[in-house]
């Protein structure tokens, strides 16, 4: 019921938006979106979708090492990755699908992402420790100099195969 409300509230915005030409991006969950993400089961697998959008070049905070460097929003991003992947091998995680965007079918044609991938976690409390993780923060810089925009959605995992209906 709080998913169908919030979801509402979202479509009556995005509309809103539409009409008044105004485009949303997303880099970071929004803290009631955390707090819903933290009040759902915490004890069973989870998968996570992430869309990305990249910046044309990334933008650092002042005083970063690379702050004023030449790299693109993808290069940072790839940072990001390098750094947080040993994190989320630790953590019992991994990367269960990858693929580029090539065209929008269904949608928003204005929706166009330059990578997306799943990412499976064993449970909830994993995912926690990976943002938690010490080393982890000094990667997340590197995610946010890179992209534009960013959608994170939590899935139960499903069983595979057989035809779409679940």
């Amino acid at each position: 019921m709080v998913a169908t409300h919030h979801l509402e509230c979202e479509r009556a915005q995005q509309q809103k938006n539409k009409k008044d030409n105004i485009v949303n991006f997303f880099v970071n969950a929004t803290p009631e979106a955390f707090s819903h993400f933290k009040s759902l089961p915490r004890g069973t697998a989870i998968h996570m979708l992430n869309l990305v959008r990249y910046k044309e070049w990334a933008e650092y905070p002042k005083g970063h090492p690379q702050s004023g460097s030449s790299w693109s929003g993808r290069r940072a991003y790839e940072e990001y990755g390098r750094l947080s992947e040993p994190i989320l091998r630790s953590i019992g995680g991994e990367i269960v699908w990858r693929g580029a965007f090539e065209a929008m079918v269904i949608g928003d044609p204005e929706q166009v992402w330059d990578d997306a991938f799943i990412a499976h976690y064993p449970d909830v409390h994993a995912f926690l420790r990976l943002l938690k993780d010490p080393e982890f923060g000094p990667a997340f810089v590197h995610r946010d100099a890179g992209v534009l925009d960013y959608r994170l959605m939590r899935f139960a995992p499903g069983k595979l195969g057989g035809g779409f209906a679940a």
